[in-house]
């Protein structure tokens, strides 16, 4: 099953008693986790939770204490960290896990205890008896990041889900700048849904003003607040990210970085190279690339490499003290944004 369809029956209080979550994706392995536990322990009752690692405990004291009748309450849940007899090599441990005890359990579960498997692998071994057991008998959710090309129908669903509607660039906003974190992702659009209320709407500059800020996304602001001449914009992200005690020298570190990166793709891109055979290229996450090709037909190539020869003699210039550093940051933007 999917995270979305494990996730929706949770909150439907659809519970069954075993559950396996795998992948590489703790946000959504955690989301699962909090909505099992509001469903079966809604008190949080922590008499009735425990929690085991299986690299330290042997799988067949899980199911001993899932057996066990719980001392308050109707019911007990039991969260079992890193399964590694479910990968296709497990870890070798200084005991053994009995898995004949824990496949009998999974074909006749207690009704009191609900058994919740955490394995943060990328892959796990579904040939495997115990694999199958879990198919058979529980709830099987794989948990993998979203691919670059599902995270903009990931967030319309979000926001869809939150009642509210929201403006194109805004949209732009929260996919370039916050795609790479799930987690943050939620927190900045239910921030923007309690800003704008039941059935609002939000605009770019609702979402400019209440999206926190972070060296990457002031970063690609900067980036922005170039292509559009736009030097008020520039000073002002400049003085938060001085809040954040970011120095002028880091400030041109980011800046680099993300005009290289432009440039980098732009010269892939003359040379026929995919979306795809540029992120393997450069070693990147796939949305650096993509807020890359978006920018750089702003620029040409001379433009670019005018650009990083600026970076350069701004950086050398703070460290050579030859300029007070804030005084020279503030003139780089003002002479990156002048016409070329």
């Amino acid at each position: 099953m999917t995270y979305t369809e494990v996730l929706q029956q949770t909150k439907k209080q659809q519970i069954v008693p075993a559950y396996l979550l795998y992948g590489t994706e703790s946000y959504f392995i955690q989301n699962i986790v909090k909505s099992i536990t509001k469903a079966v322990i809604p008190d949080d009752d922590n008499e009735n939770l425990s929690v085991y690692d299986l690299d330290e405990t042997p799988v067949q004291e899980v199911v001993t204490d899932a057996e066990t009748f719980p001392f308050f309450g109707e019911k007990k849940l039991i969260i079992a960290h890193n399964p590694s007899f479910l990968k296709a090599k497990p870890d070798k441990l200084p005991f053994e896990h009995d898995l004949d005890r824990l496949s009998q359990y999974l074909e006749q579960p207690v009704d009191f205890s609900v058994v919740v498997f955490v394995a943060p692998y990328e892959k796990i071994d579904t040939r495997k008896k115990i694999s199958k057991a879990f198919k058979k008998n529980g709830a099987i959710a794989e948990c993998m990041p979203v691919k670059d090309y599902e995270i903009g129908k990931w967030i319309e669903d979000l926001i869809k889900s939150m009642n509210i509607t929201i403006d194109k660039k805004a949209f732009d906003i929260l996919e370039t700048e916050l795609s790479s974190d799930l987690q943050l992702l939620q927190n900045e659009i239910t921030k923007l849904a309690l800003f704008a209320g039941d059935g609002g709407h939000v605009t770019a500059d609702v979402a400019e003003s209440l999206i926190s800020q972070s060296t990457n996304n002031s970063s690609l602001r900067l980036v922005d607040a170039v292509i559009e001449s736009n030097l008020h914009k520039a000073i002002s992200i400049y003085k938060s990210l001085e809040k954040m005690n970011e120095e002028p020298i880091g400030m041109i570190a980011l800046l680099a970085f993300q005009f290289r990166t432009i440039l980098r793709v732009k010269l892939l891109k003359q040379k026929g190279y995919s979306q795809f055979q540029m992120q393997k290229q450069l070693a990147v996450h796939p949305y650096v690339i993509k807020i890359a090709m978006n920018r750089e037909r702003q620029f040409s190539v001379r433009r670019l490499e005018e650009i990083m020869d600026r970076l350069t003699e701004a950086d050398a210039s703070i460290k050579r003290g030859q300029m007070e550093k804030e005084l020279a940051f503030e003139l780089l933007l003002y002479e990156l944004i002048q016409p070329a």
